[in-house]
């Protein structure tokens, strides 16, 4: 009996042994029947999007062939084709188109500075010369130019030399430093005193502009820098300059430094004209020193060179040394080829800077161009507009007298009753000089 019941015992652990590997075999065979699902699964979801990928495929071709003629279609077809068949998606890099370059010139007369005007400006505690004050009404006009253009009528030979006024001209070299921050970048050296203080003067006065980081053409202290043109880039636009004077008031040039001041001469005018042209540069402008002192119209020998300067490839001209105003006028200029081109001249700015009291001496303009360059390159100039100034010496202050005032401005505030420095009188002849320049200048071109 006792045996009985140990076989009947042995017999149930086999059962349960055997149900226990059952199970895990049973196991095993679900996973690996889900392992084989989700594979399955996963090839025809890949082999129905190859699928339908080849379908559109096929569309696009079938599109491509029926719309043979329709080029634009076919084009847009074979775009979404790729597109479809790399799962990305691609875009053609868009082309910006050239753009017009716009610019702003500001340009002024003679600066020179008589005794008067550098006393003025002598800080006697200091010793030193600030002319700083004289330009704060006006700077504005300038540093906000794109790019600005004077004429320095005088010298900068250093104090060892002896500083001096009419007729011959040495200016404390302050003068230079001022002048960058009140905004100039180019200045003319070519006129009637650009010797006045000698060959050495000269290259004194390059000497000092260069340490300003003032560019300058007209006078030169070698035959090569003679023949180096002067280009400045203005946002992109690049402008030729050059400078001529008709004498030098007498002063003999040395013979083996001819190459040091441009006088004017047909010859050389043309030469330079040449050399700038060599360069390639969207705008030629050119300093003239000319004309007749204190002479408000231009005379034929200026009308004869502006028609030459223009002829042979210069744009701007701007004219110095009446020190009055004389008249501007835009031309369309027809060239030997055909071709037409806007051109520019102002015959005189008059003085910018100065202490003279003839008659128009002390009225002036900051004259502004708005130039464009078009996106193939031709030159237009859209517009000559000015802001009449003066050179105010109040005689009943004992230093920092001068002053260059905006005329409009100062007759505005006047009339606002917001200008208490200046009397009656002084306002009605800011009127009479504001209506001078307009006169003589001419009508704004815009």
């Amino acid at each position: 009996m006792r045996n009985r019941r140990n076989r009947r015992r042995f017999k149930d652990d086999d059962i349960l042994d055997n149900l226990k590997i059952f199970s895990k075999v049973l196991f095993v065979l679900i996973v690996v029947c889900l392992i084989i699902f989700i594979n399955s699964s996963i090839h025809v979801k890949k082999s129905t999007l190859i699928s339908k990928n080849n379908n559109l495929n096929e569309i696009a071709v079938n599109n491509t062939t029926e719309n043979n003629g329709l080029n634009d279609n076919s084009s847009n077809n074979n775009v979404l084709n790729n597109n479809i068949s790399q799962n990305t998606v691609t875009q053609e890099p868009v082309q910006s188109s050239p753009k017009s370059t716009t610019i702003n010139m500001a340009i002024t007369g003679d600066i020179m500075c008589h005794n008067t005007i550098y006393n003025d400006a002598l800080n006697k505690s200091t010793n030193e010369y600030d002319f700083s004050y004289i330009f704060e009404d006006i700077k504005y006009h300038i540093q906000t130019a794109d790019i600005a253009v004077g004429n320095l009528e005088t010298t900068f030979a250093g104090p060892d030399k002896g500083y001096s006024s009419y007729p011959t001209f040495n200016t404390p070299e302050n003068l230079a430093y001022t002048l960058k921050k009140v905004g100039f970048d180019v200045l003319s050296t070519a006129n009637n005193h650009c010797y006045d203080t000698g060959y050495n003067g000269i290259e004194s006065t390059i000497n000092y502009l260069d340490d300003a980081d003032i560019s300058h053409t007209g006078t030169f202290k070698s035959e090569e820098e003679q023949n180096k043109i002067l280009i400045k880039n203005v946002k992109g636009i690049q402008i030729a300059f050059l400078s001529f004077t008709y004498g030098t008031n007498g002063i003999k040039v040395p013979s083996d430094k001819s190459y040091s001041v441009n006088l004017i001469s047909d010859d050389l005018i043309l030469k330079q004209l040449s050399l700038a042209k060599e360069q390639n540069p969207d705008l030629i402008c050119v300093s003239m020193h000319w004309g007749i002192e204190y002479q408000t119209s231009p005379n034929a020998e200026q009308k004869r060179l502006a028609d030459l300067l223009f002829q042979n490839g210069a744009d701007i001209i701007i004219g110095n040394h009446p020190h009055v105003i004389e008249p501007m006028e835009k031309r369309e200029i027809t060239l030997e080829d055909g071709s037409k081109k806007d051109g520019f001249v102002v015959y005189s700015l008059g003085n910018f800077l100065a202490d003279q009291n003839k008659t128009y001496t002390r009225n002036s303009a900051i004259l502004n161009l708005n130039i464009t360059k078009n996106p193939e390159g031709k030159i237009s100039i859209n517009s000559a507009t000015y802001t009449p100034i003066y050179t105010y010496k109040d005689t009943s202050k004992s230093s920092q007298k001068f002053k260059l005032v905006d005329l409009e401005n100062v007759i505005n505030s006047y009339e606002a009753g917001y200008e208490a420095n200046i009397s009656k009188n002084v306002y009605n002849t800011f009127k009479t000089e504001l209506e001078n320049v307009r006169r003589l200048l001419g009508n704004e071109i815009k």
